[in-house]
């Protein structure tokens, strides 16, 4: 059974019975049936003298497809609200092969529905599209869990119906990959890969420099991964990696994708953060950061987003320009809740040589961490301050 090769052709499926005229939450409901069956009877691997039909991996989508539309008809014809789809039975798609089409940005673009709001949207689109539990967008938010799982059920109920023929606008479609970008980078579910083919789709559609902007960050954080963690798994901060390993032609890209946008004087968030990596990507060494520059990209992310993560990040570059005191100064204006406070703040004690709270305030860090390469990183860093008191 192969889950990757599910996973990734779920948006595509899913755009086909919408196209065919399937509300999405019922789509949805269909497609998630199908892939159930398809655990279910799926061989691991077909056998070299099988047929097609005795192995549906030799054509996965025209299977997952013609699976999930039976169902959706299925489920019409057993609710009675809903009989006047029943012509629709008719056009059910024949067995085979089904058309090579990329579904997915035309899919991302639908889900950002006119009749939904965009923080409802992006929510729906995550979950439906993207891949990502609701955890991971609850997180990604910065609200609880099942304040998440309400707004999904509602933009649920909202388009329960609708048909989708109005495309979303492209903001909201560069915040949904933004965050699947952000979970595929550092969390769980590899996702980061996916998230750049569709802003290069999107950069040759769409002539936006927030569209560019996007792009170059994502290149200019994706040629860093390589570097961010050591051969055992764990996790190598920005400061530590082997720049050896930086992917430089990545960097040339998107440095080059963003001066471009730059030079448009339309700045935006995307092309801000851009900056600030492209800061990063340029210093030979950790000690060469032009760390009074990325104060001043932060202070400019500031005024576009207000952003209590931009000012945790700002916090740090500040400790790094003007000393660990100044950044400290800085992260006593945010509310300690917020996800890596606790980090950030060991950090600059750290610095400014409190090593007694910066190793508490790691390993209480270390039991808020959002994944388990942060968490193990963060108890290793308290573990080393709490060794080198001992001596």
């Amino acid at each position: 059974m192969n889950e990757a090769l599910l996973r990734s052709l779920t948006p595509s499926v899913l755009a086909v019975l919408v196209r065919r005229g399937a509300d999405f939450a019922a789509a949805e409901d269909a497609v998630q049936d199908a892939l159930l069956e398809a655990v279910r009877v799926w061989p691991a691997t077909p056998s070299p003298s099988s047929s097609s039909r005795e192995h549906p991996m030799r054509d996965a989508k025209g299977w997952l497809v013609t699976v999930a539309w039976r169902k959706f008809l299925d489920a019409t014809r057993a609710d009675a609200a809903r009989r006047r789809r029943e012509d629709l039975f008719d056009e059910e798609p024949a067995p085979g092969p089904a058309p090579a089409v990329d579904d997915t940005l035309q899919l991302y673009f639908l889900c950002a529905h006119p009749s939904l709001t965009p923080s409802s949207a992006i929510a729906l689109t995550l979950r439906a599209v993207g891949g990502l539990t609701t955890r991971q967008i609850a997180q990604a938010y910065l609200v609880p869990e099942a304040t998440m799982a309400q707004r999904i059920s509602r933009a649920k109920r909202t388009v329960a119906g609708v048909r989708f023929d109005q495309p979303g606008d492209v903001a909201t479609v560069l915040r949904v990959l933004y965050l699947v970008f952000n979970e595929g980078y550092s969390g769980d579910v590899d996702l980061a890969a996916e998230a750049i083919r569709l802003t290069r789709q999107l950069a040759a559609q769409v002539d936006h420099p927030e569209v560019a902007g996007l792009l170059a960050l994502m290149l200019l954080h994706h040629a860093r991964r390589a570097a961010r963690t050591a051969p055992d798994g764990s996790l190598v901060p920005l400061a530590g990696q082997d720049r050896g390993r930086w992917d430089t032609e990545s960097i040339a890209e998107g440095v080059a994708i963003l001066q471009a946008a730059l030079a448009r004087d339309r700045l935006g968030e995307f092309q801000a953060q851009a900056a600030v990596a492209a800061l990063h990507a340029d210093a030979p060494t950790a000690e060469e950061t032009d760390w009074v520059q990325i104060v001043e990209w932060y202070d400019e992310l500031t005024r576009l987003t207000d952003s209590p993560v931009v000012r945790l990040n700002r916090a740090v570059a500040v400790g790094e320009a003007d000393g660990p005191r100044a950044g400290l100064a800085a992260l006593a204006a945010l509310d300690d809740s917020l996800p890596r406070h606790a980090a950030v703040a060991a950090y600059l004690h750290e610095r400014d040589g409190d090593l007694a709270t910066a190793a508490r305030l790691y390993a209480e860090a270390a039991h808020r961490a959002p994944n388990l390469a942060e968490r193990d990183h963060l108890t290793r860093q308290a573990a080393r301050l709490n060794a080198g008191r001992c001596r």
